[in-house]
């Protein structure tokens, strides 16, 4: 069983849905494999202003009752993709940091300390001390062309879900089954889904340990 969750590393929606992320990877700590890609935004996906993008927070932070708020300090107007955040994240991983310590510690950087992450500097800075790295070094892997095309990939392969909302979770078992959830940032309904798909697959685990393999047609 594997689930890949994409997501967009400043999101507010994604932020929300950490928890639900770090519940499934405990629960299923054994059984399932767990990754991330990144799933980047478009410009219109973006805020046009800071009393915008506190309004949006505004609203998630009640739907999610929240005891605060997020911070808005972070919004550049004059930015109208936030490569940094995400790319610094997605070059962790050629360092051998593939958890989820970069990206959260951006993350909480920006949307709890509003630390202008959407500049390369911070956003590798911010990277290097949460994981031990050297900020120079993943500063110049952040800013290749293979980074880039990385997440330009993730994303596109995102998009060919025909999903528009992050987080969204790609759930896949061993027997081919896959369920897609979109925009959910709670546990719940990843869990009963989980549960499902595990259950079928040891249901033909079952199945071929009796009967063994289809006879020829």
């Amino acid at each position: 069983m594997k689930v890949t969750y994409f997501l967009e590393v400043i999101s507010s929606w994604c932020f929300w849905a950490e928890p639900a992320w770090a519940e499934l990877k405990r629960r299923y700590v054994d059984t399932v494999e767990f990754g991330w890609k990144i799933a980047l935004m478009p410009a219109e996906a973006y805020p046009v202003s800071k009393s915008q993008c506190e309004w949006f927070y505004r609203r998630s932070g009640t739907i999610m009752r929240s005891p605060f708020m997020l911070n808005s300090g972070w919004f550049e107007p004059e930015l109208k993709e936030y490569l940094a955040p995400n790319l610094v994240a997605e070059a962790a991983k050629d360092f051998g940091v593939t958890d989820d310590r970069v990206r959260l510690a951006i993350a909480h950087a920006a949307l709890r300390d509003g630390r202008k992450v959407g500049r390369w500097e911070e956003a590798a800075n911010v990277a290097a001390k949460s994981a031990g790295l050297d900020a120079a070094a993943l500063l110049e892997k952040a800013r290749s062309r293979e980074i880039a095309a990385r997440a330009r990939a993730a994303t596109a392969e995102f998009h060919g879900l025909q999903m528009t909302q992050r987080p969204t979770f790609l759930l896949e078992n061993s027997i081919g089954d896959r369920a897609v959830f979109s925009g959910l940032a709670v546990a719940a309904p990843l869990v009963a889904a989980i549960d499902a798909m595990l259950n079928d697959a040891a249901a033909y685990a079952s199945h071929a340990a009796h009967f063994g393999s289809p006879p020829p047609s």
